[in-house]
C-alpha cells in the first residue's frame, strides 16, 4: 500500500519557515552568549583565586623562614580557603576533606617535583574546586589552595535558563510575526482564489485590484487578460448558440407546417410513404425539443432566466408533473414526513425538470421509472426535500456520473443503453435550473441495489 504524504498549507509552510529560523537564531545567538559568558566569568574567577593563593602562599614562606615556624597555626592565620601545605617531607591540612589524597598525581608531580606552578579543576565530594598549586622552593615547601568554582556554575546555570526562555520568546515572536508575514503574503493568493470561485460560478465580471508591486503585478495582468479572453470566448460561443437557434426557427416552422400539412393527407399516401413521413414527424419532433434547448441554454449564459417564484406544496407538484409527463402512470411515493412541506419555485422550470428525468429514464431506464418525495436523514429539524427518479436501467459508472450533466456529453455507456433521441442537453438543463433554484442534483445507485440510478434533486423546504 503507497502512502501519499500530504504537502502543508503554504501558511503552515511560512509559519514553519519563521519558527525554525528564530529558533535556529535564538539558539545559535544562545551559544555564542553562553559561551562568551561563561568563558568570562571562568577566566576572572580563576584569575582571582590564582591570585589569592599566590597572595597567601608569599605571606606562608615568610612565617616559615623563621627558626621553628609553627606549621599549623600559619595556615589557620591565613584564613585561605582549603589549604594544604608540603614541608620538608610532612603534609598539614587546613580542612581534613581536602588531603594530598584529593590531589591528581600531575599536579603533585608538577608543583613539588619540578616546582612548576599548576593549576587543575576538580570534582570533591560533588562540588567543583580549582586546585591551585605553588612551590615554594626557598623554604623547601609546596602550598596547595582548593577554592570552590560552585558559584561560578550556579551562575552559569541560571544565564543558560535566562537564555533558553529568552530563545523561546525568541521563537514565539517570530512564529506571531512570521503568522502576521503570512497573512500578508497570502492575502493576494487568496485574493485570486476567491476571483477564480466566483469566475467559476459565472461571475465573468470579476478582476483583480492593479498592484504597484512588480512581483504581483505580472500575476494581476496575466490573470485579467485570462478572464478577458475567457468573457470573450463565452459570450461568442453564447453569442453563437443564440443566433443559431433563432436562426433554425424560420426553417424549423416551415418544415414542421409542411409535416401537417402531409400529416393531413397520410392515408393517402402508400405504405412505404408513410412509414418515411413518421420518421420525419419523429425527426421534427427531436429538431424542435434541441433548438428550444439551445434556445434555454442561450437566456442561460446570456444571464436572462428569470424565475417566476411561488409556494408549491411538494407532494402535490410532484403528482401534477408526472401526471403530465411521457410516463404519466409512474408510480409515485410521497414520505408521509414530506406531505406537507412547501418549497419555493418556478413551477414551469421545476416542470420541466422532472419532465426531463423522467424523459431520461424512459429512453435510457427501460421504461419503467419510479418517483419518490423523501426528506434527509440527519435527525435534524426538516428543512429540505428530495426529489428522486429511479429507473431500471444499466446505470451509470461512478467516474461518469459528473460528466453526465455536461452540455453534449451523454457518457461512454450512452451507446450501451437504449438509442438516445437527445443531444446531450437535457440533463444539462436539469442541473442549471436545480442550482437556480438554490438546490443540488447528484446521480447515485437505486437505493434497493437493483441495477439502475437514481437522480436525486435536494432543495430547501418548510412546514405549511
Amino acid at each position: 500500500m503507497k502512502i501519499r504524504f500530504r504537502a502543508p498549507r503554504l501558511r503552515t509552510r511560512i509559519l514553519l519557515m519563521f519558527g525554525i529560523g528564530s529558533l535556529a537564531l535564538s539558539a545559535f545567538l544562545a551559544a555564542i552568549t553562553y559561551n562568551f559568558v561563561r568563558t568570562n566569568l571562568v577566566d576572572q574567577s580563576e584569575e582571582s583565586a590564582v591570585d589569592q593563593a599566590y597572595d597567601n602562599a608569599g605571606r606562608l614562606a615568610t612565617d616559615l623562614r623563621s627558626s621553628s615556624p609553627n606549621v599549623q597555626g600559619s595556615l589557620d592565620r591565613l584564613g585561605a580557603e582549603r589549604p594544604l601545605l608540603l614541608f620538608r617531607g610532612s603534609w598539614t591540612a587546613g580542612d581534613a576533606r581536602f588531603s594530598s589524597a584529593q590531589l591528581p598525581d600531575r599536579l603533585l608531580v608538577d608543583v613539588a617535583e619540578r616546582a612548576v606552578p599548576s593549576k587543575m579543576r576538580l570534582e570533591i565530594a560533588g562540588e567543583l574546586v580549582l586546585a591551585v598549586g605553588i612551590p615554594l622552593e626557598d623554604v623547601d615547601a609546596a602550598y596547595f589552595e582548593f577554592p570552590t568554582v560552585d558559584d561560578v556554575a550556579s551562575t552559569l546555570r541560571s544565564v543558560g535558563l535566562a537564555l533558553v526562555f529568552a530563545a523561546a520568546i525568541t521563537t514565539l515572536l517570530g512564529v506571531f510575526g512570521g503568522a502576521l508575514l503570512a497573512s500578508r503574503a497570502i492575502r493576494p493568493v487568496t485574493v485570486a482564489s476567491q476571483a477564480a470561485q466566483a469566475i467559476a460560478s459565472g461571475q465573468l465580471g470579476t478582476r483583480l485590484e492593479p498592484t504597484d508591486d512588480p512581483d504581483l503585478a505580472a500575476l494581476t495582468d496575466s490573470f485579467n487578460d485570462m478572464v478577458v479572453a475567457l468573457q470573450a470566448r463565452v459570450e461568442r460561443d453564447a453569442r453563437f448558440t443564440s443566433d443559431v437557434s433563432h436562426e433554425l426557427r424560420s426553417p424549423l416552422t416551415t418544415l414542421s407546417t409542411s409535416v401537417e400539412v402531409m400529416l393531413a393527407r397520410r392515408d393517402e399516401m402508400p405504405e412505404r410513404a408513410q412509414v418515411a413521413l413518421d420518421l420525419l414527424v419523429a425527426d421534427v419532433a427531436r429538431f424542435r425539443g434541441l433548438v428550444e434547448d439551445l434556445l434555454e441554454i442561450s437566456r442561460f449564459d446570456a444571464g436572462a432566466i428569470r424565475l417566476d417564484l411561488e409556494d408549491l406544496l411538494v407532494s402535490e407538484f410532484v403528482r401534477q408533473a408526472v401526471a403530465v409527463s411521457t410516463l404519466p402512470r409512474s408510480r409515485v411515493e410521497v414520505d408521509p414526513a414530506a406531505e406537507t412541506l412547501v418549497i419555493r419555485a418556478d413551477r414551469r422550470r421545476l416542470a420541466r425538470v422532472m419532465a426531463n428525468l423522467i424523459d431520461n429514464a424512459r429512453l435510457h431506464g427501460g421504461g419503467d421509472v419510479e418517483v419518490s418525495v423523501t426528506v434527509p436523514d440527519d435527525g435534524g429539524p426538516t428543512s429540505a426535500v428530495r426529489l428522486l427518479v429511479e429507473d431500471h436501467g444499466p446505470g451509470v459508472p461512478p467516474e461518469e456520473r459528473l460528466l453526465i450533466f455536461e452540455r453534449f456529453a451523454r457518457g461512454g455507456s450512452a451507446g450501451r443503453r437504449s438509442f438516445s433521441d437527445g443531444a446531450g442537453l437535457g440533463l444539462a438543463l436539469v442541473d442549471e435550473h436545480v442550482r437556480l433554484h438554490g438546490g443540488r442534483i447528484w446521480l447515485d445507485d437505486r437505493r434497493d441495489g437493483d441495477p439502475g440510478a437514481c437522480f436525486a434533486i435536494e432543495l430547501s423546504a418548510e412546514e405549511i
